[in-house]
């Protein structure tokens, strides 16, 4: 649904820290899908591990983050909303590793939002290869006014 380019002009992150590839489904406020596709020439398979190279954890949720934030900003006009609206992670609870991930997967990232408490918003976040579950973890972002910060 949306390319690289398109997710560029939604999310703040720019070169090496867009962990997000592309979007494959979406319903307004209810779920968004993404790919995030591994790759050797990734900067930091030079140290995590020079003979081993594994996707790390940490950005592993970082895609999972970005792929809540694509679901908001889409969910809410981004083009409007990014001008009034800033969201902000807020915390991570639950998350768990299953299996890793490796240069030549591909990440299939399910973020689903599960409630909205005033300004905080809650998400289920499930990331899968080959439609086995590798990590999942409930996101939660809040919503600040731009004219508040």
């Amino acid at each position: 649904m949306l390319n690289t380019n398109e997710i560029l002009s939604i999310l703040p992150h720019r070169y090496p820290f867009v962990l997000v590839d592309q979007i494959i489904a979406f319903k307004k406020f209810k779920f968004l899908n993404a790919i995030k596709n591994i790759s050797l020439n990734e900067p930091y398979f030079k140290g995590h591990f020079p003979k081993n190279p594994i996707y790390p954890g940490v950005l592993l949720l970082e895609s999972m983050i970005q792929t809540t934030n694509l679901l908001l900003y889409k969910s809410t006009n981004y083009e409007k909303s990014k001008k009034k609206i800033i969201y902000y992670l807020a915390g991570i609870d639950k998350a768990r590793f299953k299996n890793p991930a490796f240069p030549g997967d591909q990440i299939i990232i399910e973020s689903i939002l599960e409630k909205q408490k005033k300004s905080l918003i809650f998400f289920n976040s499930i990331a899968k290869i080959n439609n086995k579950i590798i990590c999942e973890s409930k996101i939660m972002c809040i919503k600040i006014l731009k004219s508040k910060i």
